[in-house]
């Protein structure tokens, strides 16, 4: 069992930017992939970016790609998401998400999920 919880949302200006941040605890000492997904008001949850144990791999969504970045210290059993040049299209509630044994972009391939953190984007 993996628990996670996320934090840095809030309510930001359209070009300006955010760093959200994701603790683990729990089964912290196996290896686990993680993801950054979001979710829209009245649209799915959509996939963002994921990382793999070592940080070595990440893959991004398209619409995020060149903006976003994902990071791990696992160290410090965090993952982050620094999200640049914000655009109101990027307000969402995001979460974050582990997986000892999926890396990628389908939701229901993870199974542990943080509660969420809210980031607005105004224009």
């Amino acid at each position: 069992q993996v628990q996670l919880v996320e934090s840095g949302g809030g309510l930001v200006q359209a070009g300006g930017s955010v760093r959200l941040s994701c603790l683990a605890s729990g089964r912290t000492s196996s290896t686990y992939n993680m993801g950054w997904f979001r979710q829209a008001p009245g649209k799915e949850r959509e996939f963002v970016a994921a990382i793999t144990w070592g940080g070595a791999t990440t893959y991004y969504t398209g619409t995020v790609k060149g903006r976003f970045t994902i990071s791990r210290d696992n160290a410090k059993n965090t993952m982050y998401l620094q999200m640049n040049s914000l655009k109101p299209e990027d307000t969402a509630v995001y979460y974050c998400a582990a997986s000892f044994r999926y890396y990628g972009s389908d939701t229901n391939r993870y199974p542990y999920w943080g509660q969420g953190t809210q980031v607005t984007v105004s224009s």
